[in-house]
């Protein structure tokens, strides 16, 4: 990707690897989830973090694909500490279940990576009623936040060493609904435009996130919560739309991040020492980024947060 290779304040870029932007760093003894690490910047998060002695759970949908991926990262990182764990984002009693059985480990967590996504789907719902990349991308994840965030309460007390939440969002996150957050018509078929769903999804990526930091910042506990963009990919995301498709295959190599690059912000945000203490930011390219207006809305963060609760029946905090 030759175009986009100018560095940042970070003294990384557009072009840095997920390997370039953790050379160096060690993560012995830090235990992490990374979501949807069956294939794409999943699994090359999940290789990096394994790299670095990182211990990672792979949370995955398709469980047989996700053990393929454990064989290649092990073959390539021979000492790699990587399992993998079946856990559908779409299903919240998938999720719920996938949390039963990880705390049953009683293994602490360092780092949780929210970073599996669908996009641009037709209008689906899921098994708990609920628009299909809505629920996927931001409803999974607040769930599987809030069942992990005790243990790494814990993990980050007796540790003394920071906590970090990673949302993997996108620069859609910009171009979603006008309104926002849509809550009254996330599951209104007639109001529904794939590409503005998914923005919408994104959007919540990063009011999630600058939610979450605000109240643990209150708590006073140590762990960080961040967003960040991993750029333009050519991964099998885009499989709805053929257009897009086709020009990821003409064009792609030279506008477009590879899996290597495209993991490379979910890594540094989830291990570099600069980001120690760095909280409620929104990352791209490995350098601070904005976010956008509605991204910063405390209020709207606020009542995204109470209508997600509704989604799982459950009461406010």
């Amino acid at each position: 990707m030759w175009l986009f290779s100018r560095k940042g304040d970070s003294g990384f870029s557009a072009a840095s690897t997920a390997e370039q932007v953790t050379e160096g760093l060690d993560g012995t003894g830090l235990t992490a989830i990374v979501t949807g690490a069956s294939s794409g910047i999943g699994a090359e998060t999940a290789r990096v973090l394994a790299l670095r002695g990182v211990h990672v759970i792979m949370a995955v949908r398709n469980l047989a694909t996700g053990l393929e991926t454990k064989e290649i990262i092990t073959k390539q990182v021979p000492n790699a500490k990587v399992e993998a764990m079946e856990m559908d984002l779409s299903s919240m009693a998938s999720v719920r279940n996938f949390a039963e059985n990880f705390n049953s480990l009683e293994l602490p967590l360092n780092i949780l990576v929210n970073n599996a996504g669908v996009m641009a789907t037709p209008f689906t719902l899921s098994k708990d009623n609920i628009e299909l990349q809505f629920a996927t991308n931001h409803v999974g994840h607040f769930l599987l936040t809030n069942l992990m965030l005790e243990t790494m309460k814990k993990t980050a007390r007796e540790s003394s060493r920071e906590g970090r939440i990673v949302n993997v969002s996108s620069r859609r996150h910009k171009f979603s609904y006008p309104e926002g957050i849509r809550f009254d018509k996330i599951n209104d078929r007639t109001a529904y435009n794939s590409i503005s769903a998914y923005g919408q999804s994104k959007l919540a990526n990063v009011l999630h996130a600058n939610k979450l930091a605000r109240d643990l910042k209150g708590d006073k506990v140590e762990i960080t919560a961040n967003s960040v963009h991993p750029g333009l990919i050519a991964t099998n995301l885009f499989h709805h739309h053929s257009f897009v498709n086709g020009f990821i295959a003409a064009l792609g190599k030279h506008v477009m991040k590879n899996v290597h690059q495209g993991a490379a912000t979910t890594c540094y945000v989830a291990l570099h020492p600069d980001i120690k203490k760095m909280t409620g930011k929104y990352y791209a390219d490995c350098n601070l980024a904005e976010a956008s207006t509605q991204a910063k809305d405390q209020e709207l963060a606020n009542k995204l947060w109470s209508f997600t609760l509704s989604l799982l029946n459950q009461p406010a905090a």
